[in-house]
């Protein structure tokens, strides 16, 4: 590795081979305004350019030899996206433009919208490191996009698809790609497909129809589930703020809108006991 690194030429600062038994070679390159960038690339072809980090220009030239050592000694963490034509034009801090939207690169361009007219879609997200994820972006009145969980658009729309699909189809496609990261969208994937607090919009629906068809109060159905109350006289009453939380129509304490979500075992007891169905009907897949 070299020990020393001038500013107006490249420097190799290490060696190594890929999985494929290819070398390859990492080295120092002047950028603009005095900045150095750090690739890796094919050692005989000179191909393959990737950015492995965007020192500024204050940065001492040690600094690559110390991000470089890094790198090479973590082999599961060699991924980095291709180096870009734009990189040796602009500030290390500043995200090339074409990381800043989907693109053809990301293929994907469907955007859903909740009910509060905001717009979630997927979006490549500069997070500091040389490679970009592949994140869900609510874009409401706020310039920028505020990343959110796979669970959280799911929850916005109170339907799995087709987030989920479009998400489970990112996260194929991308998986092998070493210029996208889909690790954080294919770890809240798991959880979503894990998790046992599932929508409750199913069984809300059959409860307003019940209470429609057959003139079952919510009273009445929240005492079928053994939640009941007695008022200063005595009187026996269902909690209906109880249901009316577990169904999404209030919110729960200290919260500003209802929950989209409830747990299963609560999905059971009340399509069970207060409905009198299956939890499989009221159940959204």
């Amino acid at each position: 590795m070299t020990a020393t690194i001038p500013r107006s030429s490249s420097a190799t600062l290490g060696r190594y081979r890929d999985r494929l038994g290819r070398p390859r070679q990492l080295l120092a390159r002047p950028s603009a305004g005095g900045s150095v960038l750090v690739i890796d690339r094919h050692a005989i072809a000179h191909g393959e350019e990737r950015l492995v980090a965007h020192l500024e220009a204050d940065e001492p030239l040690e600094n690559a030899v110390l991000v470089a050592g890094l790198y090479l000694a973590d082999e599961r963490g060699r991924w980095c996206r291709r180096l870009l034509a734009s990189d040796a034009q602009r500030p290390p801090l500043e995200s090339p433009e074409s990381l800043d939207t989907l693109g053809e690169h990301v293929g994907e361009h469907t955007e859903l919208i909740d009910a509060e007219g905001s717009v979630c879609r997927l979006a490549l997200l500069s997070c500091g490191m040389s490679i970009p994820q592949l994140r869900w972006c609510r874009c409401g009145p706020s310039p920028t996009p505020e990343p959110i969980r796979v669970r959280d658009v799911i929850g916005r729309m109170q339907s799995y698809e087709p987030a989920r699909a479009i998400t489970e189809r990112a996260v194929a496609r991308h998986r092998l790609d070493p210029d996208v990261s889909v690790a954080t969208l294919a770890a809240e994937l798991a959880r979503v497909h894990s998790s046992r607090i599932v929508l409750n919009r199913g069984l809300r629906e059959r409860a307003l129809a019940l209470i429609a068809r057959e003139g079952v109060s919510m009273s009445e159905i929240a005492m079928r589930c053994g939640r009941a109350k007695r008022d200063a006289r005595g009187v026996l009453s269902g909690e209906t703020s109880w249901l009316a939380r577990r169904l999404g129509l209030l919110p729960e304490g200290g919260q500003r809108v209802p929950t989209p979500w409830v747990h299963t075992d609560v999905l059971a007891l009340i399509a069970r006991q207060g409905l009198g169905v299956s939890p499989r009907e009221v159940e959204l897949a």
